[in-house]
């Protein structure tokens, strides 16, 4: 079959024009595709976060027990002096803050002297004491600790005649594509200048707060500065340079570090593979500064920030959610150490973009040539090959590819495919989908409708209540009748019984055969669902008493209808499977309902029902059939069957019965010689006269 046969050339323009769409976004990469790309990597990264290792990282946390603990925020500079000293003492190999220290401490003497206005003597004597800033800085001269600012938008940038640090350029990278900021909040000059590092703490987020990347190097002014990260790493390497590496066509391909070496993406920033939070990476800062902590710190890589709720810098994790700051500066630093970082290559658009390409191409023409099923087969061949190769590439060697942008392209280019098909078929398949149609009750169709959320898959708990019927005798019918004329009496037969359904509002939940299943006050609840079922069985067993009749007379032994009626709890909903499924009612009130319809072969009744729609009912003239033990069951269900007008002398003669009474032996005879046609009589006669002595009627097995 040729593929004009099956799709036109203008249709095909349109999957077409679909994938050169794809190719054009996965090109220009706006805000939609990166946010897809990234829920994507996000995802791998839930399925396999980076491995718990060991790592030579410790956060110590100000946390809120260290707070409560010490003090509010901020503390003496001197405490921090003092937290710097216990970390040199534990053998500490780098430290780095991830803390502003952009202003003189205010609880230094000669501050808080100005602050209380105390007397000009005694001022002098303040003065004279040891300023905290300089304690501080005196401490941070004598540890490898570096010390964090923030970079801004506007402003001055800093003078860098001071930056501990030098860039060499190894490729002649272009550092032009690094972030670039015109400013910085610094920390004091004292501090910058005693501190033998200094990088930023600033984060460039996505736009959903997550933090995926970490810029390693920035441009501030016309200087290339390191993140605090970048600044521990060298520090606990004794560096003093960084080596900018450039690739083959001048971009910035990673980073050296003394004997590191750290891909980056050109703009000098490193994906995170996060690990699962680790408790056991943060130590409370009390701890710390009480000494009990020095066993945990010794050769370490320390970060000094906090969890605390009033001064967590939140950012978010793609494997968390919330977390601190400090918390992706340790991941990052664990994760160079490991060895363990995630790269998107530079070739990742090119190979993503033929990806795009051939898989269209396949879709179309498997749309285009083949059946329906095998085109399905080659589209999610398709689709879970694009899904199991970005996995496969980032589990197995770290590296980012993103399926989403070609899988998403593949399926529109398929659904256009699909509908220019279905169009060109559409005529020919017109009538078999109004036959199909007319089995859809009325009521669902207008629910679903107005409710086309209701259409997923699933169900709820409710009451209903359920009619059931069947046709005696029709399988006999079949072997004297020709199947045509068949086929002709049992489809004027339930078309009308499932008219009926329909003028009561019953909701039909399946023909099997002779056999019809009607359910009430499903999908659209109905506070009479009861009585609309009770009266929607009499009626049915109406008109099959009158059809059959009517057949009669033709000399047509077409049989009688037997019903069951039956209200009670059950999981209403859709059921099946993702190509197709059936909304119908599942539990035990509907299984009861076709085994009481089953109970009127035994019982010689037309129509049973239970108690439960007879207590929706009360008005309803009925009379007791007995207390039934159906197939199944473990406990007797109480019975009734339409009697009208009310039959007192049957009353009489069943509270005789259900009461244990020897008298109704002598009633049930009685009532037989005056009607031989009741079968209900005769049945308890029968039953009476073999030894029963209540009105429990088993009918295990039968």
């Amino acid at each position: 079959m040729s593929l004009r046969h099956r799709i036109s050339p203008a249709a095909l323009s349109i999957p077409l024009l679909i994938a050169v769409l794809g190719l054009v976004l996965q090109l220009l990469e706006p805000q939609a595709v990166l946010a897809l790309r990234h829920a994507v990597f996000d995802q791998f990264q839930r399925w396999q976060p980076r491995p718990a290792a060991e790592a030579a990282v410790r956060v110590v946390d100000i946390d809120e027990e260290s707070l409560a603990r010490l003090g509010q925020w901020p503390w003496p500079r001197t405490r921090l002096a003092e937290l710097l000293q216990r970390l040199d003492g534990a053998g500490v190999a780098a430290v780095g803050f991830d803390v502003l220290f952009a202003e003189a401490d205010r609880t230094s003497p000669a501050a808080m002297g100005a602050l209380w206005q105390v007397p000009a003597p005694l001022r002098g004597e303040l003065a004279s004491l040891p300023d905290h800033d300089e304690a501080f800085a005196a401490a941070l001269a004598q540890v490898p600790a570096a010390l964090g600012f923030v970079a801004v938008e506007r402003g001055a940038p800093p003078r860098d005649a001071g930056w501990p640090f030098r860039f060499v350029l190894s490729g002649a990278p272009q550092v032009q594509r690094l972030f670039h900021f015109d400013a910085a909040v610094m920390p004091l000059p004292a501090l910058a200048q005693a501190a033998a590092g200094l990088g930023s703490i600033s984060f460039v987020p996505d736009p959903d707060g997550v933090v995926r990347r970490v810029p390693m190097v920035f441009r501030l002014g016309e200087a290339t500065v390191p993140a605090l990260v970048a600044e521990v790493l060298r520090l606990e390497q004794r560096a003093r340079n960084y080596t900018l590496m450039g690739d083959a066509h001048g971009g910035l391909a990673g980073l050296r570090i003394g004997t590191r070496d750290i891909i980056t993406n050109p703009r000098g920033e490193v994906w995170v593979h996060y690990a699962r939070p680790d408790a056991g990476r943060y130590l409370p800062a009390w701890r710390v500064l009480a000494g009990e902590a020095d066993a945990d710190l010794r050769g370490r890589l320390v970060l000094v920030g906090s969890s605390a709720q009033g001064l967590m810098d939140l950012r978010f994790s793609p494997v968390s959610g919330p977390m601190p700051g400090v918390e992706a500066h340790a991941q990052v630093l664990e994760q160079i150490l490991a060895g363990d970082v995630l790269q998107r290559p530079v070739l990742a658009p090119a190979v993503e973009s033929l990806a795009l390409l051939l898989g269209c191409l396949a879709v179309v023409l498997a749309m285009a040539r083949a059946a329906t099923p095998l085109a399905l087969g080659v589209l999610a061949l398709v689709l879970g090959g694009l899904g199991w190769a970005g996995w496969a590439a980032f589990s197995r060697h770290g590296l980012l590819f993103d399926p989403a942008l070609p899988a998403l392209t593949v399926l529109l280019a398929f659904i256009a495919a699909g509908i220019a098909r279905y169009v060109a078929g559409e005529r020919r398949q017109r009538w078999i989908r109004r036959a199909f149609s007319r089995y859809v009750s009325p009521n669902l169709v207008a629910h679903l409708v107005a409710h086309p959320e209701q259409l997923a898959l699933g169900g709820r708990r409710q009451v209903c209540s359920f009619v059931f019927t069947d046709l005696a005798g029709f399988t006999a019918l079949m072997d004297k009748l020709d199947p045509a004329e068949a086929v002709a009496l049992l489809n004027r037969y339930l078309d009308e019984m499932i008219g009926i359904a329909f003028r009561h509002q019953g909701t039909l939940d399946r023909i099997v055969g002779d056999a019809v299943a009607i359910m009430f006050s499903a999908p659209v609840p109905q506070a009479d669902h009861a009585c609309r079922a009770l009266a929607c069985a009499r009626e049915m067993a109406a008109f099959g008493a009158a059809y059959a009749a009517e057949l009669a007379a033709q000399g047509v032994p077409f049989g009688h209808t037997r019903v069951g009626v039956h209200t009670g709890e059950v999981i209403v909903g859709n059921f099946g499977g993702k190509a197709i499924f059936d909304y119908r009612a599942l539990g035990d009130a509907v299984n009861t309902a076709s085994r009481l319809e089953g109970a009127n072969k035994y019982l010689g009744t037309q129509l049973c029902l239970s108690a439960a729609t007879l207590a929706a009912c009360p008005q309803a003239p009925v009379r007791p059939v007995g207390r039934l033990m159906l197939q199944g069951r473990s406990e007797a269900l109480m019975a009734y069957t339409p009697a009208e007008p009310e039959d007192g002398a049957y009353a009489a003669a069943y509270a005789l019965l259900a009461a244990g009474d020897e008298g109704a032996l002598a009633a049930f005879t009685e009532l037989a010689a005056l009607r031989p046609e009741d079968a209900l009589v005769r049945l308890h006669l029968a039953r009476l006269r073999a030894g029963a002595r209540d009105d429990l009627v088993v009918l295990e097995g039968k």
